[in-house]
Order: structure tokens, then C-alpha cells, then sequence
């Protein structure tokens, strides 16, 4: 059986953000066994799975993605909304809009010290939307 949802994010600021707890609670009862895919549908924001316990890391991954990918770069031609605007699109396809999950005795099984991260590459990225999709 497949069952899908969209999941309603808020605004978040710009940064690297843990939402494991948000997807858990907006996916309600899960099956015994599965899969679920969460596929994120904006082209300036991405999903990753990462650690969940020391911000640092969430701190160090915007600080060195901004020094990877940096904003008023010269070969940037696509500049009309923003100097943060092609930096997100090219850091969103680095880390990619979607991740697959197993589901084991009803919940994700993620290990240990995994969260899911709402990757936000723009200023002002608004709220963001997820379809998740759950095949038992």
C-alpha cells in the first residue's frame, strides 16, 4: 500500500535545521515495515540526514558550504533575485531535495545520532513543502 502527504514546513532562517521531530509528528502512525520517501519540493532548500545531537555541526555545515558555494560569485548570470538566489540552487543540487528512509516497528529507523536536516540557502526562503511518501 502507498500513502502519501504533504507536509507543511514554517519559515525557517537561513541555515541548517533539525526536523526529524516535525516529519515524525506530521506522519502520524507509521506501518510495521516500510519505506518512506520525502522528496522536498523547492529548488533553493534541501534535505539531508545528518547528526542530531551537537549544533556545532549545523553551524559548521553552513559555514563551509557558504565558503564552498559563496554568494556574487563572477560566473553567476542567473543574479536578478538575490546574491543568495544561484548559490542555493547550485547548494541544493550539491546536497539533492529528497531521502529515502526505512521503517522498522512502526517508526523510522534512523541511527543513533541521525536527524533530518532542513538544509535553508536563501535569506528569505519562506515556508517549504514536502511530500512524503510511505510504501508498506
Amino acid at each position: 500500500m502507498i500513502q502519501q502527504r504533504t507536509i507543511y514546513l514554517p519559515q525557517y532562517r537561513r541555515g541548517f535545521h533539525l526536523i526529524t521531530s516535525l516529519i515524525e509528528q506530521e506522519l502520524g502512525e507509521l506501518p510495521a515495515t516500510g519505506m518512506l520517501n520525502l522528496l522536498l519540493q523547492h529548488t533553493s532548500a534541501a534535505l539531508t540526514l545528518n547528526e542530531n545531537a551537537d549544533p556545532d555541526v549545523r553551524n559548521d555545515f553552513e559555514s563551509f558550504i557558504n565558503k564552498l558555494i559563496p554568494e556574487n560569485h563572477p560566473l553567476y548570470t542567473h543574479i536578478l533575485e538575490g546574491s543568495d538566489d544561484m548559490p542555493a540552487h547550485i547548494k541544493s543540487s550539491v546536497f539533492g531535495v529528497s531521502l529515502s528512509l526505512p521503517i522498522s516497528n512502526h517508526k523510522l529507523n534512523l541511527g543513533t545520532w541521525q536527524g533530518i536536516y532542513l538544509c535553508e540557502f536563501r535569506n528569505h526562503g519562506g515556508s517549504r513543502r514536502i511530500i512524503a511518501t510511505i510504501y508498506s
